[in-house]
């Protein structure tokens, strides 16, 4: 049985920050070079943590768990001052930044589930029901991706709309 660091010690070796936090080392790394996490050197050149990292990892871990690109998160992380740990106040604040974001995800996902159960209830993959068809390619001047998933706008000119006599964008 491996035996972590002391609760007491203030900072962290990498591979004590991967085991404890259930990241792998490589993406330690990786944030930090992104800037979502920092770490000093010692005269060894190894790098050192402050024990809060832990917190701040997590916090990227569920930011990213629930969609917000990297970018973003880095971007919020640097609106807090001295680059400290998220409080519960400070991760209040940043989730109300994101929340019409993360609504239109939700609706994003709600449409997928929605359009799959019955594209592939019916059991054939029918073109002509399904919201994924886009015939002739006339949906690529709204822009790339699946247009009728992203947009309900897009989904308004769908395969409904092709039913009742009005052709697709």
């Amino acid at each position: 049985m491996t035996v972590g660091p002391s609760w007491k010690a203030k900072e962290l070796t990498v591979g004590q920050l991967a085991q404890r936090s259930g990241v792998a080392v490589s993406a330690l790394h990786f944030y930090e070079r992104k800037g979502l996490i920092t770490s000093r050197r010692t005269a060894g050149n190894q790098r050192r943590y402050r024990r809060d990292t832990l917190r701040r990892v997590a916090f990227v871990r569920v930011a990213q768990r629930v969609g917000i690109p990297l970018a973003d998160i880095a971007e919020a992380l640097a609106t807090l001052p001295e680059a400290r740990t998220p409080t519960r106040e400070d991760w209040a604040r940043l989730s109300q930044l994101w929340r019409d974001r993360l609504q239109e995800r939700i609706n994003q996902l709600e449409r997928l589930r929605d359009d799959l159960t019955d594209c592939i209830g019916c059991g054939c993959l029918s073109l002509e029901r399904c919201v994924l068809s886009n015939p002739h390619d006339r949906l690529a001047a709204q822009g790339p991706g699946p247009r009728r998933l992203l947009t309900p706008e897009a989904r308004e000119g769908g395969p409904a709309a092709a039913e009742a006599g009005q052709e697709c964008p």
